[in-house]
């Protein structure tokens, strides 16, 4: 029977809003495919794909996990056990006055619940300029507004406190900080801080510190865990399984508010409310957090010295292509070239980029660039050699344009 013809159904204008660019670039990297193009994947963080996988010890706790029944229900915000070996991580990072932890599906989710027990529709909160997307899609579906203020490339991409006071208005609710940064991975100095703690107190912000890559640095930079420096402003601190201990697909994160007690007790209140309203999270992936945190470390000084060996061969191979310059990253696994080419698109670039040589890389404009400049993320967590491929590809690209 031939079906009749009907409206189609409309989406809520919220999601109108909504748009990834690291896996949005993916539509285009499937048509270069289907006509035959090898591809050589350098747009998403996921170690897992490449010569990386996660520790011995925490995937035998998942396994012993599942092994001892536990496939039940978990209390909302997560098992006793990982919750006090969260705290302890905290603590670790010289974070004090806890008032509350969570574990959520990722990161992302304890992200977007913070986000919306606090932020109401015209709302804004200060995101990073380059950032990466989750926040911006987020906040599009809460119908608030993203309130960017611009990373300082010429400073090795630190934030400028200074853009940051100068677009505080009264509809502001949070700042974020992403440290070490996706896209740039540039790692906050703690004088930058420490200025950013003075405006939140100034304004009443909370501040969200996304400091899921907070291991993951070189060349002796510090990693400084913001709420560490200050104990009369909110934070809430977001970390996780997925990069540090190589598992971004056991969809492990949590959330740690710290802060004034009385100031913070109907936002938390809030947020639990959010999370019993979800369930729980996966009980038993989260069983591995306390075999992480508490475990040994000593896998990531292959890792570290893996990357940082590939992290300089990318600044190498850019810097020397006519018409890109990269700044040093000083943590995570992500650099962020600038085409100096004028009046360039950069996304444009990039889906010209992957339908000629198969190289994909994110545009941008999709982590919310300085107006009128260019540039492209690039992960680097593949071999040398798929990365010389890869970049050999970019400087021929470049000298045919």
């Amino acid at each position: 029977m031939a079906e009749l013809s009907q409206p189609t159904i409309p989406p809520a204008q919220r999601t109108r809003g909504v748009t990834y660019a690291i896996r949005d670039i993916l539509l285009e990297a499937s048509k270069a495919q289907a006509r035959g193009k090898e591809l050589l994947y350098l747009n998403i963080g996921d170690p897992n794909q490449f010569d990386f996988d996660t520790p011995p010890h925490v995937r035998q706790a998942i396994k012993d996990a599942l092994d001892s029944g536990r496939n039940g229900y978990a209390p909302s915000a997560g098992y006793p056990e990982s919750l006090e070996a969260i705290r302890r991580w905290a603590e670790g990072k010289g974070i004090r006055d806890i008032q509350d932890i969570f574990i959520g599906h990722g990161a992302s989710e304890p992200i977007e619940i913070a986000l919306s027990a606090l932020v109401n529709r015209g709302d804004n909160v200060l995101t990073p300029a380059p950032g990466y997307p989750l926040y911006t899609a987020v906040l599009a579906k809460l119908e608030a507004e993203e309130n960017p203020y611009y990373l300082d490339e010429a400073n090795g991409w630190q934030p400028d406190p200074d853009d940051i006071q100068a677009r505080v208005n009264p509809r502001t609710r949070a700042v974020v900080l992403i440290n070490p940064n996706n896209p740039t991975g540039s790692v906050c100095s703690r004088a930058v801080l420490e200025r950013v703690l003075e405006i939140a107190a100034r304004h009443r912000l909370v501040v969200f510190a996304d400091e899921i890559y907070d291991r993951l640095v070189f060349d002796g930079a510090t990693m400084v865990s913001i709420a560490s420096l200050r104990r009369d402003v909110p934070v809430i601190t977001f970390s996780g399984l997925a990069k540090v201990f190589i598992g971004p697909g056991l969809r492990v994160g949590w959330a740690v508010t710290s802060g004034p007690a009385g100031v913070l007790k109907d936002y938390v209140g809030a947020m639990q409310q959010l999370t019993r309203a979800r369930i729980c999270a996966n009980g038993p992936m989260q069983c591995a957090v306390p075999h992480a945190l508490d475990g040994p470390l000593g896998f990531l000084t292959e890792v570290l010295v893996k990357l940082k060996r590939r992290r300089d061969l990318t600044v190498r191979a850019m810097n020397a292509i006519e018409g890109i310059s990269c700044v040093e990253p000083k943590g995570a696994f992500y650099c962020f070239p600038r085409l100096e080419v004028p009046g360039l698109d950069d996304k444009r670039w990039v889906t010209e980029l992957v339908h000629e040589t198969g190289v994909v890389v994110v545009h941008g404009s999709g982590f919310r660039q300085r107006p009128g400049t260019a540039h492209f993320r690039i992960v680097y967590l593949p071999p040398e050699d798929v990365l010389e491929r890869a970049y050999d590809a970019i400087a021929r690209f470049m000298r045919r344009r």
